[in-house]
């Protein structure tokens, strides 16, 4: 049932109301996310306004914003879409990456001008505010919350807790239980402080990890640089003609590589799920427009560099259609792992050493959104009780079926952006008027 959800969801309305509303907000808004692109890479490393109102810095909320996304999605996500979708599913993650960028400009933006004040004096803003005080719809921002705690508990829980279970199985014949065990424990250690303390952690390990994983990525790629002109040729290729079977590949037609380079690259990037500026609205800022385009730069970040690494990594390796040590077809982590070991001397435990720290970020980053959803239905009571819930379901999702993970954290994404989407082209007006701040 939750994979004909999923498919029946992603197999066309859905793609056609991103890349609809994306192709709206971008002729509306004059190509923003053209127009300022290098402008707002700079803008993560400026200093923040001392005297803003808000509980962590631009770079900190983009840190906890890229905790979630910068993940397994670049990850395993992009190597489960190569296995459904064949290498053409590269190219269209690259133009999802481009278009949805503007959506995350207009999230954050809506997110800041329409964010409130909790008893504990913290920021609250995302999806159900401006859903609620903007759109006038509490209903949809109530949807929008339910849909936010069922995604914390698939991509930011169960999704990681997996991948890092297998990652150990693959590498070291760690059993699942143990990594789950340990995943809990981490997590629980650490969401206790609320968002201060995760914003400190994530800060410090997200550009760590990401700097580690892109060396032992870039090391290969010029290492086998010659062939790198035959890899892209066949990603550009394939995307329009399909991929044939090979090995244990079945094959995969260009419906195929489009939806699923189109749902992971939202899912890598979460522009246009609305969760990201749940983030963006606790930064320190007094201008909408400054945070906005430090949030547009996350997209960048994971789709351009971290999938494009991975999905060209496993292309050079040839592992699409091999079998692991259990005799089942290569896919998610395991398979990014052995395309590493391939073609590096140790390099599967880079990405081993690599997934558990993006798993641990994209968990706190999650149990972070997830939290202020249940705080927007419930109030600040149910903080606590949340954050046992979710900790504990790191061991069961330590050793779920790999299909019916990813099936879930799919559904959930996509239930989450329609209520998101609906707000973007409402309050389109809004986003025009708040960029009039922009630079010129």
């Amino acid at each position: 049932m939750i994979a004909w959800l999923d498919n029946l969801l992603w197999g066309g309305p859905l793609l056609i109301l991103l890349f609809g509303v994306s192709v709206y907000l971008t002729v509306h808004l004059k190509g923003v996310q053209f127009r300022y692109f290098w402008y707002c890479q700079k803008l993560i490393f400026t200093q923040d306004d001392s005297n803003a109102q808000g509980d962590m810095s631009h770079f900190a909320a983009l840190m906890t914003a890229l905790a979630a996304t910068i993940g397994m999605g670049s990850i395993a996500g992009v190597a489960t879409a190569i296995v459904v979708g064949g290498y053409g599913s590269l190219f269209w993650m690259w133009v999802t990456s481009l278009l949805v960028m503007v959506t995350k400009y207009a999230e954050a933006i809506l997110a800041i001008k329409y964010r409130v004040v909790d008893e504990k004096g913290e920021m609250c803003g995302g999806p159900m505010y401006y859903l609620e005080r903007g759109l006038k719809q509490k209903w949809l921002g109530v949807l929008f919350a339910i849909f936010g705690v069922g995604a914390s508990f698939g991509i930011g829980n169960i999704v990681q807790s997996n991948a890092v279970a297998e990652s150990a199985y693959e590498l070291m014949r760690i059993d699942p239980i143990y990594m789950g065990l340990l995943m809990m424990v981490l997590t629980g250690v650490s969401i206790i402080g609320g968002i201060k303390s995760i914003s400190r952690i994530v800060s410090i390990l997200v550009p760590a990890m990401a700097l580690f994983y892109i060396v032992g990525g870039l090391v290969i790629l010029c290492a086998h640089i010659i062939h790198l002109p035959g890899v892209f040729l066949l990603i550009f290729k394939t995307a329009f003609t399909g991929q044939a079977a090979m090995g244990g590949f079945l094959g995969a037609g260009v419906m195929a590589a489009i939806q699923y380079g189109v749902s992971r690259g939202v899912f890598s990037s979460e522009a246009g799920m609305g969760s990201s500026p749940i983030a963006a609205a606790a930064a320190k800022t007094g201008c909408t427009v400054t945070q906005a385009l430090v949030s547009m730069s996350s997209v960048f970040i994971t789709t351009g560099i971290v999938c494009t690494i991975t999905g060209v990594v496993i292309a050079l390796s040839g592992k699409l259609g091999a079998f692991g040590a259990n005799g089942e077809l290569l896919n998610g982590s395991a398979l990014a792992l052995s395309a590493f070991n391939a073609l590096l001397p140790y390099g599967g435990m880079i990405v081993t050493l690599a997934v558990i720290p993006f798993a641990y970020s994209t968990i706190l980053g999650w149990a972070y959104y997830g939290e202020k959803c249940m705080e927007y239905l419930f109030g600040l009571k149910v903080v606590v009780p949340y954050r046992i819930v979710f900790t504990l379901f790191m061991v069961p999702g330590a050793f779920m079926s790999l299909d019916f993970v990813w099936h879930y954290a799919n559904l959930m994404n996509g239930l989450m952006a329609i209520p998101n989407l609906i707000a973007l082209v409402c309050l389109v007006q809004i986003v025009k008027h708040e960029s009039r701040l922009l630079p010129q």
